[in-house]
């Protein structure tokens, strides 16, 4: 006997409900028009021992058992749609998030506890409101209908009932951001009155919008500086953050999703507080599509972490130089413009030594990034900060303290030192570099 098959389809919340003869439904995400574009992103990295949550939402048996986690972010460019990644790439167990959704802020600032009445939308995966992340792995939720506008703040809440049963785990220490965690399902309550407060972002590595073809990414490589020491919390003035609303405020570059994969005390050449850079070059910039341009501003741990001698400051100034051209000419091949940008001063901080030989290794380096030519074009954050009376050190005004990293007056003037012209495209929509009549990646 012929089997015949109606099909009655609806749009419940952005996704079509596809229901067959039988009665059976199944969810299938809504198709939006245009392009995925990453709008905001999070180093991942594997969590110290003083960045897991405290006690008792961390055990010997693991983290976050039976737990709710409200944690807000903020986005650069705008969208139709979205899709929220959730990364556990240092996880050495599988993570089972039972329930994530996505609000508006109460009060539209991020780093609070509370959201918008109405504006809870639950996240799925393949039509499932769970998703297992086998260790090492990541996971994209489906597509969501949600118009999100440039610049907004979002709350992400996820519930893990079974907690990740490892004190390995996978976060973003960094976030300056305050995240509120309360043990039970709370995922859709409007405040998380009386949580536990942290400054990390867990598990969270990035938001794609739905956008037009006018949006390309440009990606921020860099350490603490450029994750935002010294910024002020909850207030997103890190250089990337002010950079980005340059960029908004003109016609020609609104579209510029500015995406900071930085690190605190991260290294080019080795390990330190997570993967090297040139370990990492895949992960976070090489992989990631629609990306144009990427700003590439480290190497003073590097040099600080070095010891204080000239033959090992002189290796690793030779091999700092080496990395910057292994990630012109690995970007190049993705068609991806690299600007490079000079070191910032650190005489007076942890890294200084008494025959400043340090400080002789990062003026070596400035002068290569300055004057060799291999980078797409040059961004003088160290003329742009530095006393000009003492070019060693950091001006007073901009100056954070410890003389490593800046205030927030301090990032301002980082933001305002970058040309915007430098993310220009083609009408082929390849970025636009000016090399006199070369095209980008020729020598």
């Amino acid at each position: 006997m012929r089997r015949y098959w109606s099909v009655v389809t609806c749009v419940i919340g952005g996704a079509w409900l596809v229901a067959g003869a039988g009665g059976r439904a199944r969810i299938a995400a809504a198709e939006p028009t245009g392009h995925w574009a990453d709008t905001w992103v999070a180093m991942p990295q594997l969590t110290e021992p003083g960045n897991l949550p405290p006690p008792p939402f961390t055990t010997s048996a693991g983290v976050f058992l039976d737990s709710t986690l409200r944690q807000t972010l903020h986005v650069t460019v705008g969208g139709s749609a979205l899709r929220v990644r959730f990364s556990n790439a240092f996880g050495d167990t599988a993570l089972v998030i039972t329930a994530a959704h996505v609000a508006l802020p109460a009060d539209g600032a991020v780093g609070g506890s509370a959201i918008r009445a109405g504006s809870d939308r639950t996240l799925t995966f393949q039509g499932r409101t769970t998703v297992t992340i086998p260790a090492g792995a990541q996971a994209v939720s489906d597509p969501l209908s949600l118009a999100v506008a440039p610049a907004e703040n979002l709350a992400v809440t996820i519930f893990l009932a079974q907690g990740q049963p490892s004190q390995n785990i996978t976060s973003h220490p960094g976030s300056r951001t305050t995240t509120y965690i309360v043990a039970g399902n709370h995922v859709s309550d409007l405040d998380l009155a009386n949580a536990t407060q942290v400054a990390h972002w867990y598990f969270l590595s990035g938001v794609q919008v739905m956008t037009g073809q006018a949006t390309f990414g440009a990606v921020m490589l860099g350490d603490s500086l450029t994750d935002g020491r010294g910024s002020t919390t909850n207030q997103n003035d890190r250089w990337p953050d002010q950079l980005a609303a340059r960029l908004r405020a003109h016609r020609s570059t609104h579209g510029v999703a500015v995406l900071n994969q930085a690190a605190g005390g991260n290294r080019i050449l080795n390990d330190g507080l997570g993967p090297s850079l040139l370990a990492r070059l895949d992960r976070d910039l090489l992989a990631h599509s629609g990306v144009r341009w990427t700003l590439v501003f480290e190497g003073i741990n590097d040099i600080g972490t070095a010891d204080a001698t000239q033959d090992a400051q002189r290796a690793v100034g030779d091999e700092l130089i080496r990395a910057y051209e292994q990630i012109v000419v690995r970007a190049h091949d993705r068609g991806i413009a690299v600007y490079g940008a000079t070191l910032t001063p650190m005489e007076g901080s942890l890294y200084t030594d008494a025959a400043g030989l340090r400080e002789a290794t990062r003026q070596a380096v400035n002068h290569w990034i300055r004057t060799s030519g291999r980078f797409d074009a040059v961004i003088d954050f160290d003329r742009a900060v530095r006393d000009p009376d003492m070019p060693e050190v950091i001006a007073p005004a901009f100056d954070s303290g410890d003389h490593l990293h800046l205030t927030p007056a301090g990032y301002q003037v980082l933001a305002e030192a970058v040309d915007l012209g430098l993310f220009r495209v083609r009408a082929d929509g390849r970025a636009l570099v000016d090399r006199g009549d070369r095209e980008l990646g020729e020598p």
